[in-house]
C-alpha cells in the first residue's frame, strides 16, 4: 500500500521501508573511465552527473539520479555505474532488463560524447563488471534453519559458475561471484561487449535461481541427490567485497578462464571428466524448462548454440575483445526487441511515467512526482494543497492506465508515448510468477 501522507513539511523519519510485491530482476553495470589514455575517477573529473547528463534529473538517493531510460546512473569508488530499475519477473524480463541496461549506457555514452566536445577531451568507457540481481522473497517461516539467503548464496556458488562463464567470461576474467543482498541474490561477472550474450547470462541467472529458490534445502548436499557436474577439488572462496562467494580462478584445480573449452577434461565429484562445455551444457539442460520459462526464442536459441558450440563464446577467442575497452562506440546496441515485439514492464513504465513528471489524476485530485525513494516508491506533490505524498510502485500499478491515458497527458508527444507503453492488466502480471 502507499504511504499517503497528508501533513505538510518532511517525511516522517520512522517510516519503514517498502519491499516491492512482484519478484523482479535488476541488473548494473560499472565502468572504469579512460581521459586522454589515462585511468580516472570520476567523481574527480565530473565530480557528479549532472555534470555530465545535459537534461534534468529525478534525484533517487544518495548521490544516484535516475537517466530518462527508466536507469539509473551514480559514481562508485571510482567507476560510474548503470543500473536498470527493476522489472517483474516473467517472460522475456531478462531480455527486458538487457535492453533497459543498454539503453542506459548507450545514453550516458551520447552525453560523454557532447562532454568531449566541449572540453576537448577523449573519454572512454571500459568494461569492469556487470551485476545480475533477482528478488529473494521467502518469507522467514517457510526458511528454517536450512533455506535462507545465505545458505542459497553459496548453493548457487557451485552451480552457476560453469554456465555464466561459457555466456558471460572472458580470457582475463578473475572469477564469478554470488552474494546474498537479504531481500535478493546478487551475481557477479566481468561485463560483456555483448548485449545478446549479457541478456543470455541473465536468462540463464534468473531461471536457475528462480528454480533452486524453490528446493526443499539449500544444504549443500541436496547437489549429492542431481546430475549436476561439480568440478573435484573447487571450494569457492569469501567474496573479495560484501559477503558472499566467489569462484575465482583459484579456486579451481586449473585456471577455467585460460583452458581450452572443448579439450580439456576436468574431474567432477560424481566420477566423470568433462570439459567446460559440457559440463555447462548439462547444467543448463538440468535447468532448462525454467530457463525456457523466462526467456524470449531469440535467447533461448542463443543460449542451446553456446552450449552445444554452434555459436562462440568469448572464450574461445584468444583475448578478450577490443570492446571492453571503448563500451558504447566499439560495442553498441543494436535494438533487438523493439517494443512492438517486447512491451515494457510495468515496473518500467510506472518509473517512466514518474521520472517524466507526468501529472497523475487519481481520486479526483491531481498528483505531481517529484522525486524517488530507492527504486520502490515515488514522491509527489498534491496541486490541491501543495502536500506531500508519498505511493509504492504497487500501488502506482493499479493507477498505470490511468495515468497512460492520452487525455491525461500534457505534453506534445506524450500520447504517442502512452500508447507505445501500454500493455497486459495489472492482475494478470502479479499473477504469473505466483502461477509458475
Amino acid at each position: 500500500m502507499a504511504q499517503h501522507k497528508k501533513k505538510k513539511g518532511p517525511e516522517n523519519k520512522s517510516s519503514t521501508r517498502e519491499r516491492i510485491q512482484l519478484a523482479a530482476i535488476g541488473m548494473e553495470a560499472e565502468f572504469a573511465v579512460i581521459m586522454d589514455g589515462v585511468q580516472v575517477k570520476p567523481e574527480d573529473i565530473f565530480g557528479s552527473p549532472r555534470r555530465i547528463i545535459r537534461e534534468k534529473m529525478m534525484h533517487r538517493k544518495g548521490r544516484s539520479y535516475h537517466l530518462p531510460t527508466g536507469g539509473a546512473v551514480y559514481f562508485d569508488t571510482g567507476v560510474i555505474e548503470v543500473a536498470t530499475p527493476v522489472i517483474e519477473i516473467e517472460r522475456g524480463c531478462a531480455a527486458r532488463a538487457g535492453r533497459s541496461l543498454w539503453e542506459a549506457i548507450l545514453f550516458v555514452r551520447q552525453e560523454l560524447d557532447a562532454w568531449e566536445q566541449a572540453h576537448d577531451a577523449d573519454v572512454q568507457l571500459a568494461g569492469f563488471s556487470a551485476h545480475y540481481n533477482i528478488s529473494f522473497e521467502l518469507p522467514p517461516y517457510e526458511q528454517g534453519t536450512t533455506r535462507t539467503v545465505e545458505q542459497l548464496a553459496y548453493l548457487l556458488a557451485h552451480i552457476l559458475p560453469v554456465p555464466v562463464m561459457l555466456l558471460a567470461a572472458n580470457r582475463r576474467s578473475t572469477g564469478i561471484g554470488v552474494r546474498p543482498r537479504g531481500d535478493r541474490i546478487e551475481v557477479t561477472a566481468d561485463f560483456t561487449p555483448d548485449a545478446p550474450l549479457m541478456i543470455a547470462t541473465a536468462t540463464v541467472i534468473v531461471g536457475i535461481v528462480r528454480e533452486v529458490m524453490r528446493w526443499p534445502s539449500y544444504e549443500i548436499g541436496v547437489l549429492d541427490e542431481t546430475d549436476i557436474p561439480i568440478i573435484r577439488g573447487f571450494r569457492p572462496m569469501p567474496h573479495t567485497t560484501r559477503k558472499g562467494w566467489l569462484a575465482r580462478y583459484d579456486c579451481f584445480p586449473e585456471n577455467p578462464f585460460t583452458c581450452d573449452i572443448d579439450g580439456d577434461r576436468w574431474p567432477t565429484t560424481d566420477g566423470r571428466f568433462l570439459s567446460l562445455r559440457q559440463m555447462a551444457g548439462l547444467i543448463t539442460k538440468h535447468f532448462w524448462p525454467y530457463i525456457r520459462r523466462y526467456s524470449d526464442p531469440f535467447t533461448l536459441r542463443l543460449i542451446g548454440s553456446v552450449m552445444k558450440g554452434r555459436a562462440p563464446s568469448l572464450l574461445d577467442l584468444d583475448d578478450r575483445p577490443q570492446g571492453y575497452d571503448d563500451v558504447g562506440r566499439l560495442c553498441t546496441w543494436d535494438n533487438l526487441f523493439p517494443e512492438r515485439v517486447l512491451p515494457r514492464s510495468q515496473y518500467e513504465r510506472v518509473l517512466i511515467r514518474a521520472i517524466s513528471g507526468d501529472k497523475l489524476h487519481m481520486d479526483g485530485e491531481w498528483y505531481t512526482p517529484t522525486g524517488m525513494r530507492g527504486w520502490s516508491r515515488v514522491v509527489f506533490r498534491r496541486k490541491a494543497d501543495n502536500s506531500r505524498h508519498i505511493f509504492s510502485l504497487d500501488y502506482l500499478l493499479d493507477h498505470l492506465r490511468d495515468w497512460e491515458r492520452p487525455y491525461r497527458t500534457t505534453r506534445r508527444g506524450e500520447a504517442r508515448h502512452a500508447r507505445e507503453h501500454s500493455g497486459a492488466g495489472v492482475n494478470s502480471a502479479r499473477s504469473r510468477e505466483r502461477s509458475d
